[in-house]
């Protein structure tokens, strides 16, 4: 999700809903992928409906964040929404038969958001560098598959679960991080004592 895009004019930290959301989500994105990496021989229509439903949810919050004031790069926000979506639906929806296919849709997903992760990261100084991290990890991994698409579907979940691992800390460590920012004391300037010079 690309909520490393919001911004508050007078909250640097960014609207007060913004910390816990990235919290769930990351929540939600790294169980996902522990349930891949934990049963990595499951069937091939179980990590299609796991990642599925994952990549549609977070497609519709990209696509309601699109829509707020506090967003910055909308157009690009609303266009990586519509794919996930689209992606998520395909894999929930749509019977898709043989690793190839999957692999596919999987790969042109991890690339696509890696590479606007990594573009977005330079317009934000906050936390730039989980982004950049996070989003070589996604593009790499994205690469691999895509170089390969007829990789086992045991090296497969592998290569989704990790991702998905590491995508989910990365929120969760970046939603916390903005939670700290809105609760940290402002400095208070000292007050001059009574006859000590100005």
């Amino acid at each position: 999700m690309s909520t490393y895009a919001l911004t508050h004019d007078d909250d640097a930290a960014g609207p007060s809903w913004v910390w816990w959301l990235m919290l769930v989500l990351g929540v939600i994105c790294a169980a996902a992928g522990v349930i891949v990496l934990a049963q990595p021989g499951d069937s091939l229509t179980t990590l299609a409906v796991i990642v599925g439903i994952f990549m549609f949810v977070d497609g519709i919050i990209e696509l309601a964040l699109s829509l707020s004031r506090h967003t910055e790069q909308r157009g690009t926000i609303a266009l990586v929404g519509v794919l996930n979506a689209v992606i998520g639906i395909a894999l929930v929806r749509h019977p898709v038969e043989g690793v190839l296919a999957i692999a596919l849709l999987i790969g042109i997903w991890l690339v696509a958001i890696g590479v606007v992760r990594f573009v977005a990261s330079f317009a934000e100084a906050g936390h730039r560098a989980w982004n950049i991290i996070v989003a070589l990890i996604e593009v790499a991994a994205g690469v691999v598959i895509l170089a390969n698409p007829h990789i086992g579907y045991t090296t497969l979940a592998l290569l989704v679960g990790i991702s998905f691992v590491v995508r989910g800390c990365a929120m969760i460590a970046l939603g916390w991080a903005m939670h700290a920012l809105r609760h940290e004391p402002e400095a208070v300037p000292p007050t001059p004592q009574m006859g000590a010079p100005a």
